[in-house]
């Protein structure tokens, strides 16, 4: 009668599951769901602990003696996960109660499971030992038991688990797990029993095992955080230019400390190269504009295992050079050299090449220093040009001037013409004779050649000579009467002074215009009181008295 109780409840608890495992199907064919879990990782270990029905086909040859369903069992299992897919299982299994039979099972084993959002799905391999009794025997008059022995067996099967939200998913339940079991039991020869029939023989034993029950979590799988990559320019700083080489530095974190990582790099300037978290960038090729770097981390194929990283680099264009030109000394004369200095400046730093020209005489030098040669430049001013130009042919050009100034004119200088002497004509010993002429007509063909010339006329006086300061005079004077009337040189070209020679003469300096009579020693004449005597006048003749 018991047994019919546990053989009820049994089905009614199966035909739960099948209601259950019926309504959850459909939910998940109405609404399916491949969705990670969120808000919560994968249990370390499961505890399960249920109900359980074994339905068996099988008999013990040779007599062909059938096995029975057991409808009323117990199963527990534990199962400790490696990771979030893959651990190891242990169950026990009790199955005491069949009609005509009874089993005691423990079987060990790899699991599998795929977690979804908030079902799991399982499926396992066992291999164990079962402790089987029975069935009893084909004679319904003795109906003997066979005896309780132990067996080999395998298990194969797989299941869906729900786990309920509350307490951090620590609760769930099973709601179907179907298992095939295949049992082996050798019951030994066969012997006869006292009450008539036969027991012994061996059986091989195929078993449908379906099971329902509650779910215990214990702690979590949590997988470890993503890789993650990041990169930046760590060379040159500042401006780039064509021909540096950039350096790209990757920082990757949650690498895991025992596999090895792999970096990869790549350009959209085609120049990159690194296999390491250091890549270089070849720039001379490059035209300015900006590029991007991409690189790569890998510790294997599934995601969170690598990850990318980009960073961008700009190439700026050469600048020009500059040049700025001078000259030292910038005023020279003819002959006389001046120094040309350039100062070239590069941007980048480039190496320099100085040339130089000039549009006048000769200029040496290809350093920052020429030298412009000016012999034979004729006065007015030389243009120097200043060049220079960078290994990549980029040129800047300046200007500077010198000027070649023109010689200095010769000194203006006076000259001294004819002297006239007046030791002739004792009674008259001023009077321009004719003996003076030609030196006279001399005097005025010089101041006709030059009309801007003029002439100073000094007269002297012997000392002992009486009124010898009034003969000089008259000397001069009379010299310059005869010019101007005589000859027709105007008389506002022409000074008198008296001298200090010492001799009766008449001195005659022409003086050109833009020089200097030298008046040392000579005092100007008054020609408002010494007057001119002409030449023609009759000798003075003393009188004296009777």
């Amino acid at each position: 009668m018991s047994q019919r109780r546990f053989r009820n409840i049994g089905r009614s608890m199966l035909a739960a599951c099948a209601v259950s495992l019926g309504a959850t199907s459909l939910s998940a064919q109405t609404a399916p769901s491949t969705t990670p879990a969120s808000g919560t990782n994968p249990s370390r270990a499961d505890l399960f602990l249920g109900y359980s029905y074994m339905g068996n086909h099988g008999t013990v040859k040779p007599f062909d003696v059938k096995f029975s369903s057991v409808d009323v069992g117990a199963i527990g299992s534990f199962a400790y996960y490696f990771n979030k897919y893959f651990g190891g299982e242990v169950i026990a299994v009790a199955n005491p109660d069949g009609q005509n039979d009874g089993f005691y099972s423990g079987y060990a084993g790899p699991i599998f499971r795929a977690p979804m959002q908030n079902f799991t799905l399982f499926g396992h391999g066992l291999a164990g030992g079962i402790r089987g009794g029975g069935p009893n025997s084909n004679d319904p008059a003795t109906y003997e038991h066979e005896p309780w022995t132990w067996g080999a067996g395998l298990m194969v099967g797989g299941g869906m688990d729900y786990d309920f939200p509350w307490h951090n998913h620590a609760f769930g339940i099973r709601l179907f797990e179907a298992d095939y079991r295949y049992t082996h039991l050798n019951y030994g020869p066969e012997a006869s029993i006292p009450t008539g029939g036969t027991l012994g023989g061996r059986a091989n034993l195929g078993s449908v095992e379906l099971s329902s029950g509650l779910l215990f979590h214990f702690g979590h799988i949590i997988p470890p955080p993503p890789v993650s990559y990041a990169c930046a320019v760590t060379a040159p700083t500042g401006t780039i230019y064509p021909g540096d080489v950039v350096t790209v530095t990757g920082t990757a974190t949650n690498l895991n400390p025992k596999k090895d990582a792999t970096y990869n790099w790549s350009s959209d300037s085609g120049t990159v190269s690194g296999t390491s978290n250091v890549a270089a960038v070849d720039t001379k090729n490059l035209s300015a504009g900006t590029y991007t770097v991409k690189g790569h981390v890998s510790q294997g194929s599934k995601p969170g295992e690598m990850s990318d990283c980009t960073a961008t680099f700009t190439v700026t264009a050469f600048q020009p050079p500059t040049v700025g030109c001078s000259a030292n000394p910038s005023t020279v004369k003819p002959g006389e050299p001046s120094t040309i200095t350039a100062n070239g400046v590069s941007p980048q730093n480039r190496p320099l090449t100085y040339s130089y020209s000039a549009t006048a005489g000769s200029i040496s030098g290809n350093t920052s220093n020429a030298t412009l040669e000016t012999t034979g430049v004729a006065p007015g001013t030389v243009t120097v040009t200043c060049n220079v130009v960078d290994d990549k042919g980029q040129t800047a050009s300046q200007m500077t001037t010198v000027t070649v100034e023109a010689p200095p004119a010769p000194p203006v200088v006076t000259k001294n013409l004819c002297t006239i002497a007046f030791d002739h004509d004792k009674k008259r010993p001023t009077r321009v004779d004719n003996e003076a002429k030609a030196c006279l007509d001399d005097i005025a063909l010089s101041a006709q050649r030059d009309p801007q010339a003029a002439l100073a006329v000094v007269g002297n006086a012997e000392p002992a000579e009486k009124m010898a300061d009034h003969k000089a005079a008259e000397r001069a004077v009379n010299e310059k009467e005869y010019l101007v009337n005589d000859k027709g040189i105007d008389a506002s070209r022409i000074s008198v002074y008296t001298g200090t020679l010492g001799t009766k003469s008449s001195q005659t300096t022409l003086v050109p215009a833009g020089a200097t009579l030298d008046t040392t020693g000579l005092t100007p004449v008054d020609e408002a009181k010494v007057k001119a005597v002409p030449r023609t006048a009759p000798a003075h003749h003393k009188h004296h008295k009777k």
